[in-house]
């Protein structure tokens, strides 16, 4: 019996090792040409990988979790008798021709088996792997295939743990946010076509999507909601990969290497509030919930203007300060995932009609796990709120390269002194972060001030260009 050892591809755009974060098989199992096997996460884009040729699993040699290079073997297969199932349109092959380790690429049509480098999903690094939360009717989102299939049982649903498709009907499935374990194959040997997907997807017959059936991808992590029950049960361990361990590094980079110094102030919001609510029905009639990040982030553009050195990186390898002529405001958002930054490019060509379409765009792309790289990249300065959550502050750290993070809470009652009187005010905290070896004290307060002067007497940002 043959054997055939799989390593990681080369998977483009200067990739040179990933992180396994699910496998779809297991020792002893077998596989068809084109099943789905591992899930790799890189800097880049997270990759499915299919079987190159079917056989039994032997050995798996990277656990989850694992930071594997380009050509280190991920599992080796036994083949049978070692043939290949020659590709259609090229002689098979002889006794004496050798069978390359990565297989050639046949085109994605239906029946033609998928290649090694398998699909590449080109979304957010780690959310690919989380579904959107089930409808209120739904049933709880599973952590295992297990979960899954007893789900499919329990509403009387077709379910495959290791569904046979081309490539092209895998992507046809993805844009249409079918999962393909559901859908009875109809094809050779069950094989699930792009007609199945289409039936599926469409009107038609009673389905478990619609029976209340919702799944997650193996490998998901528990749900971070902070309200309500986890999707994970005390007692239990979850692995600690994917988008959530991304997360980790950056911070920990973060905290090791920018030298923290915060600032926190308070920040009278009553003008705000009254500029807010004159303006949100106005904003409602074009399609935009108004809220106060528009403001804040006008704010925050108008004082990086008068303090360039908020708006600027560190180039560690010319050794230079990069003072930005451009304003792309990072606005930090907590998702089931974790948590991500979208970038509001040239924040300050814009109205704040458009701040506010532009966020909502955005914080509906996170949710969903839809930002593209473009969206997740090139911020010069970030802001961040707890929302409703409020505290009295916190320090955030601070997204490199970026020297300075915003952070904003909650509006509260509080008593304030005005012509020396006590008085009933609303109360925003501003906690501000910032990198010590490039920000000075009196550097970042005057920062801070601009921006609490601008939130006080919005009509100002009128005034700005």
């Amino acid at each position: 019996m043959a054997s055939f050892e799989f390593r990681l591809p080369d998977i483009g755009e200067g990739v040179t090792e990933g992180e396994i974060v699910a496998w779809h098989i297991k020792e002893g199992d077998r596989v068809a040409e084109d099943q789905l096997m591992v899930e790799v996460m890189t800097d880049k884009a997270t990759v499915t990988i299919g079987a190159p040729r079917g056989g039994k699993i032997d050995k798996l040699l990277a656990a989850v979790g694992t930071i594997v290079k380009v050509g280190d073997v991920l599992v080796v297969i036994q083949t049978g008798n070692g043939s290949r199932p020659p590709v259609p349109g090229q002689p098979a092959p002889g006794p004496n021709t050798p069978v390359p380790s990565v297989p050639a690429q046949a085109p994605a049509s239906e029946g033609v088996a998928a290649s090694a480098v398998g699909d590449i999903r080109d979304s957010l690094p780690g959310t690919s792997y989380f579904s959107e939360r089930p409808p209120a009717a739904g049933l709880a989102l599973a952590v295992a295939d297990k979960h899954l299939h007893d789900m499919a049982v329990d509403v009387g649903a077709h379910f495959s743990e290791k569904p046979l498709a081309a490539p092209a009907t895998r992507k046809l499935a993805r844009d249409l946010k079918v999962d393909l374990r559901l859908v009875p194959g109809t094809g050779p040997h069950g094989r699930v076509t792009k007609q199945d997907v289409r039936e599926y997807q469409g009107p038609g017959p009673s389905t478990p999507a619609r029976a209340g059936l919702h799944v997650a991808s193996a490998g998901s992590l528990p749900l971070q909601s902070g309200r309500g029950p986890s999707s994970v049960k005390p007692g239990t361990r979850v692995p600690f990969v994917g988008m959530r361990r991304r997360i980790a590094e950056n911070m920990s980079q973060s905290r090791h290497t920018a030298a923290h110094f915060g600032f926190v102030e308070e920040c009278d919001a009553d003008r705000l509030i009254e500029l807010r609510d004159r303006l949100k029905s106005e904003a409602k009639a074009l399609g935009v919930d108004l809220s106060y990040l528009p403001f804040v982030v006008k704010a925050v553009v108008a004082a990086l203007k008068k303090n360039p050195w908020l708006n600027c990186m560190l180039d560690t390898q010319s050794n230079e300060l990069v003072l930005h002529d451009r304003y792309h405001i990072g606005i930090a958002a907590a998702t089931e995932q974790g948590l991500v930054v979208p970038v509001i490019h040239d924040a300050d060509r814009r109205s704040l009609i458009e701040l506010g379409r532009e966020i909502e765009r955005l914080a509906n792309a996170a949710r969903d796990g839809k930002l593209s790289r473009q969206e997740l990249s090139g911020s010069t300065f970030t802001v961040t709120s707890l929302g409703k959550l409020g505290g009295l502050f916190a320090m955030p750290i601070i997204n490199l390269p970026n020297v300075g993070i915003l952070g904003i809470h909650r509006i509260k009652e509080r008593p304030v002194v005005r012509d020396g009187q006590i008085a009933i005010g609303h109360v925003m905290m501003l906690s501000l972060s910032c990198d010590h070896r490039i920000v000075d004290g009196h550097v970042g307060a005057a920062f801070a001030y601009d921006v609490i002067h601008y939130l006080e007497d919005p009509a100002r940002l009128l005034l700005e260009s």
